[in-house]
């Protein structure tokens, strides 16, 4: 889906005051998100994630009701707009300054506090979008490198099944890096809810690990995000395995880009590189 395509749909969900044309588009992934007045809509790449979108609105309404600072859903269900979901949210005011690590800390407490919701989350499928990823790629990437990716993810999937955790399983986020939360005048605010699952709480702590050691995020500021939560993933015996995972998801999800996107391909070819050639010090950049 590129940016044509996201705005044919949202002019047909009818959803915004003004004409489709004028909205700002804010990212570019497995939703177009677009802002206009007081709403934000994602739009999401296929049907597939429409179960994802209602999960998601599910999940907003119940932080909202256990005053979790979160984005907040403007209608209580999605839209299938031409074969894309479709959500309508609450525009957040503008940041006043960026999201820091310690920011993520401070709301992951909050969010690993939360008793289980009255409906069923899912376990974290780290690795389950890894095949549409891919099959997105087509012909864009190397079929060795499609199948290595599947190998590598088969691998570690059985070996996330049998870790034994360091902390009590429950909620998490997902996805919990810096750039899902927004800064407004009242404080942090969790966004990006559409990986919310029921599972180890350590895979919003990897995250972060692997932001220190692939991304390049300083030592200094790694040292903040552990401070603020009270526990460094890195001291778990299974830190390498979700790390591993993670490492392997992240690098079939630039894959779905590469068609078209020359930028893409260079970056998922870097990143297959590093893991075959079992390199942790080659940087990867964000995409």
């Amino acid at each position: 889906m590129d940016e044509a395509r996201a705005r044919d749909v949202l002019a047909a969900a009818e959803v915004l005051p003004g004409p489709a044309g004028d909205a700002r588009l804010l990212a570019l992934g497995e939703n177009a998100v677009f802002a206009a007045g007081d709403l934000v809509v994602k739009v999401g790449r296929d049907a597939e994630l429409l179960a994802r979108a209602e999960r998601e609105l599910a999940v907003a309404g119940w932080l909202a009701g256990a005053d979790v600072p979160a984005v907040r859903a403007a209608e209580p269900a999605p839209r299938l707009v031409a074969g894309h979901p479709v959500t309508v949210w609450h525009r957040l005011p503008d940041p006043v300054r960026p999201a820091e690590p310690r920011d993520l800390a401070l709301l992951l407490r909050v969010v690993h506090a939360l008793p289980s919701p009255p409906f069923a989350l899912p376990p974290r499928e780290l690795l389950g979008g890894v095949e549409r990823w891919l099959r997105l790629a087509g012909d864009a990437i190397d079929p060795e490198d499609a199948d290595y990716l599947r190998a590598r993810r088969d691998g570690f999937a059985a070996r996330a099944a049998a870790l034994t955790p360091r902390l009590a399983p429950g909620p998490i986020h997902g996805d919990a890096l810096p750039r899902n939360v927004h800064i407004g005048p009242d404080g942090p605010v969790l966004v990006d809810l559409e990986t919310f699952s029921a599972d180890l709480r350590e895979h919003d702590l990897v995250v972060m690990a692997l932001s220190r050691d692939r991304y390049g995020l300083p030592a200094a500021a790694y040292d903040s995000f552990t401070e603020a939560y009270g526990f460094d993933v890195r001291e778990w015996e299974g830190c390498a395995v979700l790390r591993g995972a993670r490492e392997t998801a992240s690098c079939a999800w630039v894959a779905q880009h590469a068609p078209g996107n020359p930028k893409a391909l260079a970056e998922f070819r870097r990143r297959v590189a590093s893991l075959r050639d079992g390199d942790e010090t080659v940087r990867w950049y964000p995409f």
